[in-house]
């Protein structure tokens, strides 16, 4: 018998799974939870996902359980319904050829726990736990490799990379999300793998990028991206940034300083992915002046959001998410004075969007903190912003036509107009009066205003 869980750590197994582990177990079928969870179970992490594997075919699991989802039933897994919630219950299985880069050609079910875990990306997730026994079964020692905090290829790297191309940019992820360095066979194996990456999804990549940035410091996943040669496969525009050395207000070239952007922005994916892209244009415009005899980068915000733009449209994000970035990467530069009006700083909010400003305003920071030089006088103009954005906003002063006291069906009403683009072009021109008019915002001085712009 292998080695025995303690009682605390079966404590936090779910209920649900306990049941599932029971209900198997009274028709004489064992049962384990596996992978990412009894990893994330002996580390001490949250569990957000649990996955049982069983040495009973699938259909003797559709037959136990009242709720079946047949999900995946020609692999071995179906989904078993516990009240709203859905548990992954997948037979033992090994697996044949790989043509695709991505699939098995065949899956065979087996009865041997081993034979299942040896089929599996690192050692980290080839260990198993039975819920009932307690007993842990790890026969690629995945312990030994979390207690080393180290990311190890299951058997031969070469043939686990050339099996699943995701599986390099899982390996980057988790040297991410887990904080573990990856061991050197498997680090040179990512290397010579990386083309089979060429075959994975456009969406796949996305998602583990994404995740990758929910990561307390994305940047060790995206240096191993970097080291791999990933990142000329999944996202070649970057590599120019690699070595590109900036001016004098800049301790780091494009890639160093991006992916301490990346690392400085709050763990949301979207505007992590912006931060990746802020400086995207910068290689391509670099050019050094006469007068300061240093580099300058005018545009880059421009041709970046060009960039951006097909780079997210290549990734499958979506239209939402696809504009966010690219309004991000536009406006990441953030020009302020003290001595801006009020109506200024209405404008640059009215220009950006109000929901936007605390993004824009995280980025700036982020890129602050970035450059490895001192930070606090930028942070100290970025604070002095957002202090009069607040103040402004306490006013409920008007940012975008919705906040006016009319809208197109009364203009259209008062002055007998059919809808079209001039209603539209009108209530611009009314925003722009209430934003160097804050007081204009009544229904009365409006209407007033539209009669002057109409020509009524």
């Amino acid at each position: 018998m292998g080695k025995l869980a303690d009682s605390e750590l079966l404590a936090r197994i779910p209920p649900d799974i306990h049941a599932i582990s029971e209900g198997l177990g009274k028709a004489g079928w064992r049962s384990w939870i596996v992978g990412g969870c009894t990893r994330d179970l002996l580390l001490g992490r949250p569990v957000h996902d649990w996955d049982v594997a069983t040495d009973a075919r699938p259909e003797d699991v559709v037959k136990l359980f009242r709720r079946v989802i047949p999900t995946g039933i020609k692999h071995g897994t179906v989904t078993v319904m516990r009240g709203s919630t859905g548990y992954e219950v997948t037979t033992l299985r090994g697996e044949g050829a790989y043509s695709d880069g991505r699939h098995p050609d065949a899956v065979t079910f087996v009865d041997d726990l081993k034979e299942d875990l040896a089929r599996r990306d690192f050692t980290v997730n080839a260990i198993a736990l039975d819920p009932k026994s307690g007993e842990l079964s790890d026969p690629f020692d995945g312990e030994g490799d979390l207690r080393a905090r180290v990311l190890r290829a299951v058997g031969e790297p070469e043939r686990r990379f050339s099996e699943d191309g995701l599986r390099l940019m899982r390996a980057a992820r988790f040297c991410a999300t887990l904080g573990f360095e990856i061991e050197p066979g498997t680090l040179a194996a990512m290397a010579s793998s990386v083309q089979t990456l060429a075959k994975v999804s456009d969406e796949r990549v996305r998602d583990e990028l994404l995740k990758t940035f929910l990561a307390p410091k994305p940047s060790r996943g995206l240096e191993a991206m970097r080291r791999t040669g990933i990142l000329e496969v999944v996202l070649p525009e970057l590599v120019a940034m690699v070595g590109c050395e900036q001016n004098k207000w800049h301790a780091y070239d494009v890639w160093t300083h991006t992916v301490q952007v990346v690392d400085a922005c709050p763990a949301d994916p979207v505007l992590r992915m912006a931060a990746l892209l802020h400086d995207v244009g910068k290689p391509s415009v670099r050019a050094m002046s006469d007068k300061t005899n240093d580099y300058t980068f005018y545009g880059h915000e421009v041709v970046g959001g060009r960039m951006a733009d097909k780079i997210c449209q290549r990734l499958r994000l979506s239209n939402e998410q696809r504009d966010r970035v690219v309004l991000l990467v536009r406006q990441h530069l953030v020009v302020y004075d003290d001595d801006w009006t009020d109506a200024a700083v209405r404008r640059w909010i009215t220009r950006i969007g109000a929901e936007a400003v605390e993004p824009v305003l995280a980025i700036a920071r982020a890129d602050a903190l970035g450059k490895g030089v001192d930070a606090a006088e930028q942070l100290a103009i970025l604070g002095r912003l957002q202090a009069r954005v607040e103040a402004l906003a306490a006013q409920g002063m008007a940012l975008s036509v919705r906040d006016l006291a009319l809208d197109g069906n009364d203009l259209m009403r008062e002055f007998g107009l059919p809808p079209g683009r001039r209603i539209g072009d009108t209530l611009k021109q009314l925003l722009e009066a209430v934003i160097e008019e804050p007081e204009a915002n009544t229904r009365e001085r409006l209407l007033e205003l539209a009669r002057g712009f109409l020509g009524n």
